[in-house]
């Protein structure tokens, strides 16, 4: 949509290099997603303490820690210096 409006040249200087922005029309649709955004977060604050959640430890403290990653094995072996790499499940 087009529309022509009058914006304070010092607060569009500002939020240009705030920002980082390259034109003023991406400075202005920056700030109405960030108007439209905030609105949004507000609606899910305003949810807080009234959600039931269940997060799977049943109220343990389970710390970083206790987390471990187990590693995939690899798929295939380095074949040895020199020879040629076999293919596995058929003749080489």
């Amino acid at each position: 949509m087009r529309t022509n409006i009058v914006i304070d040249d010092a607060l569009m200087a500002a939020a240009m290099t705030a920002g980082g922005f390259r034109t003023k029309r991406d400075a202005v649709e920056e700030g109405l997603r960030l108007v439209a955004r905030r609105a949004a977060y507000q609606g899910i604050r305003a949810l807080r303490g009234k959600l039931a959640w269940d997060d799977g430890t049943g109220g343990r403290d389970v710390s970083a820690a206790a987390h471990t990653v187990q590693e995939a094995e690899r798929p295939y072996r380095s074949p040895a210096p020199g020879k040629k790499p076999s293919r596995q499940g058929g003749k080489a």
